[in-house]
């Protein structure tokens, strides 16, 4: 489904990624971890858009992401979670998910809005509320919900457990896994709790220095406590 091939890029003549190829089948759950500073971030950026590629092609269903804006990105069924600050504060939680379905009509945004909304129940109470005015795992369910408006084949999420209490990070995660199986939406997540994304994704890439370092199923890397140090140190 995304096919990412030897892809270099970085930020102004600083280089991040070098030759970074990975691969994500439709339906599946895939987790890039590693160190601090290894590029999984930058990864994502390039991928939805964000930032430019500097060599290296990337494709969605064929179909040729080089040069696309996150907008481009999509329309093409592809939605992107990031990392940090989660929702617009001073918002409602309704008016976050309308930012999210920019690009549909009012008829459709209208039922991508209550659909999403039977995803995330306890959503529809606060609907009138501040997003600001939630709590951290509340807005992280948000910032998930308003990149599902869009309807995307796709999810690309950056860190999404990042700043939350270990039940919070296992509620958010039995929710991806909920998106995946039941809608089929296929998931590319970034993560630094390495245990936690371990146990949901299907495969894993470890990157180290802006180079891929592993590639396998998550499975064999959860018994794996050498490739893991390897990885980290």
């Amino acid at each position: 489904m995304l096919e990412i091939k030897n892809l270099n890029t970085g930020y102004d003549k600083k280089q991040v990624l070098f030759d970074a190829s990975i691969n994500v089948k439709r339906g599946e759950i895939v987790s890039v971890i590693g160190p601090n500073g290894s590029g999984k971030s930058t990864l994502l950026k390039a991928v939805c858009g964000l930032i430019p590629i500097w060599s290296g092609e990337m494709l969605l269903n064929g179909k040729k992401l080089n040069g696309n804006e996150p907008p481009d990105n999509l329309k093409l069924g592809m939605s992107f979670c990031p990392q940090g600050n989660r929702v617009f504060d001073e918002l409602s939680v309704k008016e976050n998910l309308d930012v999210g379905g920019y690009i549909l009509n009012k008829a459709k945004l209208s039922l991508r809005i209550n659909e999403v909304l039977e995803i995330f129940p306890m959503l529809k109470e606060r609907l009138n509320q501040e997003a600001g005015s939630l709590s951290g795992g509340e807005q992280q369910m948000l910032a998930v919900a308003r990149a599902l408006i869009p309807e995307p084949e796709i999810l690309l999420l950056d860190e999404p457990s990042l700043g939350l209490a270990p039940y919070l990070v296992k509620e958010l995660f039995d929710k991806l896994v909920e998106l995946n199986k039941q809608l089929g939406i296929t998931i590319l997540i970034v993560e630094q709790k390495v245990n936690d994304v371990l146990e949901i994704s299907n495969r894993t890439y470890g990157l180290k220095l802006g180079r891929i370092a592993y590639e396998g199923t998550s499975e064999d890397l959860i018994n794996n406590k050498k490739i893991l140090k390897e990885l980290f140190l």
